[in-house]
């Protein structure tokens, strides 16, 4: 983003075929992408500053990205009802069973963490319930 690290944030650069660069940045499923042809624009640094400034205008015009809102979604895939907790059943090879809840989730691009609560120990319904709040704490930064 503008005054970030990254000074080429949703920039990419094509070499292949055509030759300029390609701004593609994405919103709550809507996705905003234009190139920027080199040879239209008169030269490489010519073409990357007009993608920098259609970059800017539409990151002025767009809300923040979210993790958090991305993370909350629910999939077709979910039994639990809550997104990022699981109910996970595993066969030692010994033929003992494991069963446990599992929370996870993401506190940093690239990092995820974990957190599991034994069905044995705790039963069904705590162990989902710890599991539930392991995860809510995770994503406030509590943990």
């Amino acid at each position: 983003m503008p005054g970030s690290a990254s000074n080429e944030y949703g920039m990419t650069r094509v070499n292949t075929g055509s030759f300029g660069w390609l701004v593609r940045l994405q919103r709550n499923g809507k996705a905003y992408a234009r190139f920027f042809s080199d040879k239209r624009f008169g030269g490489i640094r010519i073409a990357q500053a007009a993608a920098r400034e259609f970059r800017d205008q539409v990151l002025e015009q767009l809300p923040p990205p979210s993790r958090r809102i991305r993370a909350e979604r629910l999939t077709v895939r979910n039994s639990s009802g809550v997104v990022g907790v699981c109910r996970i059943v595993r066969d030692d090879s010994n033929g003992a069973r494991y069963e446990f809840w599992q929370a996870t989730w993401s506190p940093a691009p690239g990092i995820r963490k974990t957190a599991k609560f034994s069905i044995r120990r705790y039963g069904d319904a705590d162990a989902f319930k710890r599991a539930r709040a392991a995860r809510e704490r995770g994503l406030n930064g509590i943990e």
